[in-house]
């Protein structure tokens, strides 16, 4: 199953209030598993940036000012989107400011029945518990140190994580920048042993040796000891 993980920042907390997105970062995953293919643009909101704003993420209108604006790069967001559904961590934030720059140019909303939520996910699986990104990181040992500030790529690559854990503890298997450097597009399978483990030398004296024979012989035909014997062991424990 196809599915796209997203992150956003913006300008401030609500599109009602006159502000815009400043950058989408999205990471595409089939069966949970990472393709390497993402979709990452800082955007020039068109307008001033708070410094409450700043901040979180960091980015100035300054910065901003030559970025493309939302305009330039919607057709290539909603391509890479296509029809699969978005992981997003408190979907509602992201998705009003989403759909409020596809209203500004006419385009139909994306509708939150196609959304996944990661943050009623894990008020569910962890009620009356902090459930921010970096709270679930710090849950399921997820390394964060790269956050030192808000990034819509880099939390949307962390959310990729986070979303295996709330459903179901995936194994965690991939570095996003080897993936990006070597374009890979799937998992490896793990490889199949092919040679027999070596046995280990036994470092017993003779004499505990045959005690521990003498032992096992107590124990009847089926006792499981005897599965881990030598032939010539097991002889003599006979």
């Amino acid at each position: 199953m196809r599915e796209i993980v997203l992150d956003t920042e913006t300008t401030g907390l609500s599109p009602l209030e006159g502000h815009r997105l400043l950058e989408i970062g999205a990471v595409e995953i089939v069966h949970q598993a990472p393709t390497g293919r993402v979709f990452h643009h800082l955007i020039n909101p068109e307008r001033d940036v708070p410094e409450d704003a700043v901040r979180v993420h960091g980015h100035t209108a300054e910065v901003l000012k030559d970025k493309p604006v939302f305009a330039a790069v919607v057709e290539d967001f909603l391509a890479f989107v296509g029809d699969a559904a978005l992981v997003i961590h408190n979907a509602e934030f992201d998705m009003r400011f989403v759909n409020a720059e596809l209203a500004r140019l006419g385009r139909e909303p994306i509708g939150m029945d196609r959304v996944v939520d990661t943050l009623a996910l894990a008020r569910r699986k962890h009620p009356g518990q902090p459930n921010s990104l970096d709270a679930l990181c710090d849950r399921y040992r997820i390394d964060r140190s790269k956050r030192v500030k808000h990034g819509a790529l880099l939390d949307a690559e962390i959310l990729v994580e986070i979303y295996g854990e709330l459903t179901g503890g995936r194994q965690r298997s991939l570095s996003f920048d080897e993936r990006r450097e070597s374009g890979s597009s799937a998992m490896e399978p793990a490889r199949r042993r092919t040679a027999p483990r070596p046995l280990r030398v036994s470092h017993l004296r003779p004499e505990e040796a045959e005690a521990h024979a003498g032992h096992v012989a107590t124990l009847g035909e089926g006792a499981l000891w005897r599965l881990y014997q030598s032939p010539e062991a097991a002889s003599a424990a006979d």
